[in-house]
């Protein structure tokens, strides 16, 4: 029988190898797909936790997350095939302006190994497309990032935009080495993360599933 303990410690320490063996292995025990998943999740809570003592810095977490992601996707058509969907769906982008990725696709690993439907836009995001992509995946969370100062005023037209659409049900969250929590605040956002750690905490407390 898998352990799904050695998985948890295993993705911890972003052993890929380890990790997708212990996965297959359950999936061949027949093991309950969503009691996998817990173990999955289980780590990445613990990788953030870590992060946030300073205990591990960010790569550390990019290599836990990527053997979270290798992990899942073997693990994802059982969860389909058992009826078993992420808790909601979020769409993520860097905005308008501004080509800088890294901290926003680190978000991106770390809301799906939280067992979120992740919607990545990518870089360079106009607000017409945050708001379009938001309506048709029905997402329940917009993040927006920027890493300069010059941009990160656009995140204003993505708020003002998902506001405009009628969007009532769908909740923003911030982020970005420049962003504040006074900023969020000021341009109307519903959350705001300092951090890839702190941005899974925020989903879930805005999702509604805190």
């Amino acid at each position: 029988m898998a352990d799904l303990q050695a998985l948890t410690d295993a993705i911890e320490r972003g052993d890929r190898a380890a990790a997708t063996e212990i996965t297959r292995t359950a999936i061949a025990d027949r093991m309950d797909p969503e009691t996998i998943l817990a173990a999955m999740t289980a780590a990445m809570d613990n990788v953030g936790g870590k992060f946030q003592r300073n205990e591990i810095y960010v790569p550390e977490m990019l290599i836990s997350a990527r053997a979270m992601k290798e992990s899942v996707a073997i693990l994802e058509p059982l969860l389909v095939d058992s009826g078993i969907k992420p808790q909601f769906t979020a769409v993520i982008g860097t905005v308008r302006g501004d080509l800088h990725d890294i901290g926003k696709n680190l978000v991106a690993m770390m809301w799906k190994g939280a067992n979120i439907e992740v919607i990545d836009l990518g870089a360079n995001v106009a607000p017409e497309e945050f708001v379009a992509k938001a309506r048709e995946h029905g997402a329940r969370l917009v993040g927006v990032s920027a890493l300069l100062t010059t941009t990160m005023v656009g995140m204003k037209e993505v708020v003002d935009g998902i506001r405009a659409a009628g969007l009532a049900d769908c909740r923003i969250v911030v982020g970005g080495a420049p962003v504040t929590a006074e900023f969020a605040a000021q341009i109307g956002a519903d959350g705001y993360a300092p951090d890839a750690a702190s941005a899974v905490e925020m989903a879930r407390h805005v999702g509604g599933v805190a």
